[in-house]
């Protein structure tokens, strides 16, 4: 199979057949074969209906729907776990990305051997009190991610098949999968600039908010890709600098009392002096943050696959 199209979806019932019309008619000129995998993330609408009907007259549309809402990026997870397709494009449902971009990600993916490429709203219909913030939060991840991509948020996208099946996407992650996939070893990332189409149906499911928790994602993912499976390296180093400090600092408070005993000269009692308590107080956490790597490392080498998305139900896709 040439492509898989993941769509993931919420309240989207108005945009769904015209969404997968034109897809098919962009598949179908230029001969490709594909499966639309649309996946139903706890829709409260006729959404489900709509793709049950849609699969009823095109096999290749298949389905997932949750149980309740969990987010973009669970259902991305579990379309990329679904994806056959040798290039897998991911797109909103609102049909602000547009299926016309489909046979020039496809080549770029396999014909120019690019493992992912990113779509670039150059031009956007969007309020200035999205453009603005999304402008900061682009910059911003370039700087700490070192992918210099113009807009990650981007829904459309194109991987490489090898590309969805080696990295996992959870929580509010869907962002950051570029800096995923680099760190998962696919560094061919590129850029396409796309025609961004202003909603048709319905309202935007994101607020401001998504800034905020965007950054926070972003300094979880970047402490995860670099300690996920390491963390001894983070807490054992900080906690053996600080156990060290601290017993330096204790040693110097015992060896100056020592000398004054020994040349009868008064000297202050240990407990009086600040120092004491700064190098018991760093000694002690030094210990509990070097325990802590520790036990990070045995949950690391024991933790199990993340299972965590509880599917409903399924059209057309093998258990």
């Amino acid at each position: 199979m040439d492509i898989s199209v993941v769509v993931p979806l919420f309240n989207e019932e108005e945009s769904l057949p015209e969404l997968t019309s034109w897809i098919d008619k962009v598949m179908k000129t230029n001969s490709f074969t594909y499966e639309v995998i649309l996946v139903d993330d706890g829709s409260k609408d006729k959404s489900w209906q709509v793709i049950e009907e849609l699969s009823a007259q095109n096999k290749s549309i298949k389905g997932i729907k949750f149980r309740r809402n969990y987010g973009k990026s669970a259902a991305l997870n579990k379309g990329f776990e679904a994806a056959q397709g040798d290039v897998v494009i991911t797109m909103v449902a609102d049909l602000q990305d547009s299926p016309d971009e489909i046979p020039e990600l496809f080549d770029l993916i396999k014909n120019k051997d690019f493992d992912l490429i990113s779509g670039w709203k150059k031009k956007r219909y969007d309020p200035i009190t999205k453009t603005v913030p999304t402008k900061l939060f682009n910059w911003a991840t370039r700087k700490m991610s070192g992918v210099y991509l113009h807009d990650f948020n981007c829904g459309l996208k194109a991987y490489r098949k090898e590309v969805v099946k080696a990295i996992e996407v959870y929580g509010e992650m869907h962002r950051y999968i570029p800096f995923i996939a680099k760190r998962a070893g696919f560094e061919k990332i590129g850029e396409k600039v796309v025609q961004h189409q202003e909603r048709k149906y319905g309202v935007t499911k994101f607020g401001l908010e998504r800034f905020v928790n965007g950054f926070l994602d972003l300094l979880s993912i970047s402490f995860v890709t670099k300690f996920g499976k390491k963390p001894m390296h983070l807490f054992g180093l900080i906690g053996t600098l600080m156990f060290m400090i601290g017993f330096f600092g204790a040693f110097w408070v015992g060896a100056e009392k020592f000398y004054f005993l020994m040349n009868k000269i008064p000297a202050r009692l240990v407990t009086e002096q600040p120092i004491f308590y700064v190098s018991l107080t760093s000694m002690v956490l030094g210990t509990q943050l070097f325990l802590a790597g520790f036990l990070g490392e045995l949950i690391s080498r024991n933790s199990p696959d993340r299972n965590l998305y509880h599917v409903e139900k399924r059209l057309n896709l093998e258990d």
